[in-house]
């Protein structure tokens, strides 16, 4: 990921090793990271197991919120855009037993489409 890109707000690729490191406390036993994305402070990462959204708040983003999806709790999701020349695609996931979905502003990246194609792979047969 590009210094433009998180000066944007873009979701990009970052370092799996670097994200399961900083992570491994919330990691299960045996559990890896597949693969990670990341905007400016925010996270979303697949392991073999689970979705992590982290969502770091506030100025200093010492408040921090951890989302651990399984993957087969995902009933759905969708990623919108408005066009080619717009800056923002959405990510939007419908958890089973909610009615609203979890909705993440993810920039305009080829990170995007990588996170959608991660999702599909995962998705229950």
């Amino acid at each position: 990921m590009n210094l433009l890109d998180t000066l944007l707000g873009h979701f990009g690729e970052k370092s799996a090793d670097r994200i399961a490191e900083e992570l491994a406390p919330l990691l299960a036993p045996g559990e890896t990271v597949q693969r990670a994305f990341g905007q400016v402070r925010d996270l979303i990462v697949f392991t073999d197991r689970r979705l992590l959204l982290i969502d770091r708040q506030g100025v200093t983003g010492r408040k921090t919120e951890f989302v651990s999806l399984s993957y087969r709790s995902i009933a759905m999701f969708a990623l919108e855009t408005a066009g080619h020349f717009d800056l923002e695609a959405e990510l939007r996931l419908w958890v089973s037993g909610q009615p609203q979905p979890i909705v993440r502003a993810l920039g305009r990246n080829a990170g995007a489409d990588a996170i959608v194609a991660l999702l599909a792979q995962h998705a229950p047969r």
